[in-house]
């Protein structure tokens, strides 16, 4: 289990997927509002001049000397949901990032948020 404390030191870090090949780099950790377990990051992605911001979980996730590891192959997270290098996650689009992995999404008790950046 990778704990929010630690991933915060991989910004910046390669993000490759189970065959090794890079997919981008970590931005940022969106954190499980009902457990405050690491549950999604953001991999900048895309060509220079035209990055975004891809959503893959991070169940599964290993941490090596400088990269995170994801359990999802390279062409699956360039499909998944993204914003701009600029943009927040809106609470309506939450769902969409489980859907496009496979996952229940279940928002809190009052309709709150799942994900929340840290």
């Amino acid at each position: 289990m990778i704990r929010s404390a630690d991933i915060r030191e991989w910004r910046n870090h390669d993000v490759v997927d189970p065959k090794g090949h890079k997919i981008g780099m970590l931005e940022a950790v969106y954190v499980d509002t009902a457990t405050d377990q690491p549950a999604v990051a953001t991999v900048r992605t895309g060509l220079p001049t035209r990055h975004r911001l891809t959503f893959v979980p991070l169940d599964e996730a290993v941490l090596g000397p400088d990269y995170v590891r994801v359990s999802h192959p390279k062409a699956e997270v360039r499909k998944a949901p993204s914003i701009g290098t600029d943009d927040v996650l809106p609470a309506e689009r939450e769902e969409s990032i489980f859907q496009h992995y496979g996952m229940a999404y279940q928002p809190g008790v009052n309709g709150e948020r799942r994900l929340a950046r840290r």
